[in-house]
């Protein structure tokens, strides 16, 4: 049973739509239904019972009005009037119950035993005869009784004080059959109404669920063919649909835009490692090659073709250990490692050991006290790299290398490392820190570089919550921030008032001395 009605649910959107505001109308016509239908019968009830009032109280008044002496006189005048009072299918049924007489009625055949009439039954006079005692015995109030071959009768008794001290027992009754008729006619009228508003709100709904669904289907078949392998759809948002489709749309556009890039980075980055492995692997199948073709090459030719490989292998190797640790740095709970770091001191120490890289003119400013938060090596790594690329793009000897640390408000902390070299264009300065670009089209990969130096230093950043950039510097060339959080100014630690370091002035180291 179950897989039969999952098999008849309805599958489409707008069929769902459909199927559900049917519900809710079948819901809400069935209450007001059951309200309407019960409200008829009780206005039709309430009717019946001020009708069989009104008739009771003008036969009290003709029985007061003959002014009777004896039960006997009561009787007569009862009778009296209700022969001018004959029941009939559209009429009241009335009857007085006199002490020591005979139930006076407009019907005395409901109301008194009777035989069976020629052609009655003895078992439908019977049921008659049961319904006369319960008219008789009903007490003195309104009251409903089943009559037999008819619709319940709705009954009035009351008693009343006539002529000298008489007592007497008037009552009044009606078949609700005007109350099963108006009930009716309301049935009939919302079943009518009902199937024809249900077929408009099927249709309806329909129609609304495929323009509510339309911008969905349009977002699956864009999804079909960028499953596909085509990333150039997008989905048009038109005109008159709602301010939701519109968000979704453009959500959807920026995904697809967004997916774009990365699979297009992704085939560069591949193109790119791919040409990155295959050069120094080709250099050294040659070299290899050059060697084996001599019987008894020299002793020298081998020391030439071994250095060389060496370096080509160390080669692949820094490329191999750069791509690992950019793959790494998407997981930061497994790239970092933070500690606090003693700012002055680790800076000191990681400048003095870079001035002896290259023949530059290094300068250091002043370094702000206090403690970062951060993954000793990592940070390391990223300032080497930023230092080597200002090392790479100056002149020997002349050329100006410039690290200044600023402590920010908000506990962060800013790396500026500056250099007099060519500088980058604009157009170029967020495109550095991608995979294997490079801005000099100039330079090879002989001169050491393999394109992830930048890479790597945002990874870095972004992997601590900061974040690096490119801009002019004052001293002609480029200038590479490094911005990091975390950072702890020593008179914030001392709990004294938090203040900015006092600079002192640049300090410059000279040419790399002879080793």
């Amino acid at each position: 049973m179950r897989t039969l009605a999952r098999r008849l649910a309805p599958r489409g959107l707008r069929w769902r739509l459909a199927a559900s505001f049917t519900l809710v109308m079948v819901l809400c016509l069935g209450v007001a239904f059951v309200a309407v239908y019960r409200g008829t019968g009780t206005q039709a009830g309430q009717q019946i019972d001020r009708e069989l009032s009104a008739d009771a109280a003008e036969l009290a008044h003709n029985l007061h009005a003959a002014d009777p002496r004896s039960y006997g006189e009561l009787a007569g005048a009862a009778k009296a009037y209700l022969r001018t009072q004959p029941f009939s299918a559209s009429s009241r049924l009335l009857f007085v119950v006199v002490p020591g007489q005979p139930t006076v009625s407009n019907s005395p055949e409901l109301v008194t035993q009777q035989a069976p009439d020629d052609g009655e039954s003895v078992s439908a006079q019977r049921a008659e005869n049961r319904l006369a005692l319960r008219l008789v015995r009903a007490p003195e109030r309104y009251t409903t009784l089943s009559a037999p071959d008819a619709d319940e009768l709705r009954v009035l008794k009351i008693p009343v004080r006539v002529g000298s001290g008489l007592t007497a027992t008037i009552g009044a009754g009606e078949a609700l059959t005007g109350v099963s008729r108006a009930q009716h006619s309301v049935a009939q009228a919302f079943v009518l109404a009902g199937l024809l508003a249900l077929a408009a709100a099927l249709i309806a709904s329909f129609f609304v669920g495929a323009r509510v669904s339309a911008p969905l289907r349009r977002m699956a078949g864009v999804a079909a063919r960028v499953d596909a392998g085509d990333l150039h759809p997008r989905i048009e948002h038109r005109d008159g649909e709602a301010s939701e489709i519109r968000v979704l749309t453009e959500a959807f556009n920026h995904m697809l835009d967004r997916l774009t890039e990365a699979f297009a980075g992704q085939r560069a980055f591949i193109a790119d490692a791919s040409h990155e492995l295959r050069t120094p692997l080709t250099v050294i199948r040659g070299q290899l090659e050059v060697l084996a073709s001599q019987e008894h090459p020299p002793v020298q030719e081998v020391r030439r073709v071994e250095a060389l490989v060496q370096s080509e292998v160390a080669r692949v190797s820094r490329l191999v250990d750069d791509l690992l640790l950019l793959a790494r740095s998407d997981h930061a709970e497994q790239f970092l490692r933070p500690e606090p770091i003693e700012l002055a001191g680790y800076v000191q120490e990681l400048w003095d050991g870079m001035t002896l890289l290259a023949d530059r003119r290094f300068e250091l400013g002043s370094l702000p006290e206090g403690t970062l938060t951060a993954d000793r090596d990592r940070l390391a790594q990223a300032l080497r790299n930023l230092i080597a690329n200002a090392i790479n793009h100056t002149a020997p000897d002349r050329g100006l290398v410039r690290l200044e640390v600023r402590a920010d408000g908000d506990a962060r902390i800013r790396f500026l490392v500056d250099d007099d070299g060519p500088g980058i264009p604009p157009g170029e300065r967020e495109r550095i820190f991608d995979r294997f670009h490079r801005t000099d089209a100039a330079r090879d990969r002989a001169s050491g570089g393999t394109g992830l130096g930048l890479a790597i230093v945002r990874a870095i950043a972004e992997a601590h919550g900061g974040a690096v950039s490119a801009a002019s510097s004052p001293a002609g060339g480029a200038r590479l921030e490094l911005l990091l959080p975390g950072f702890r100014p020593a008179a914030e630690e001392a709990g004294g008032p938090r203040g900015t370091p006092t600079r002192a002035p640049l300090t410059t180291a000279g040419s790399r001395p002879p080793r």
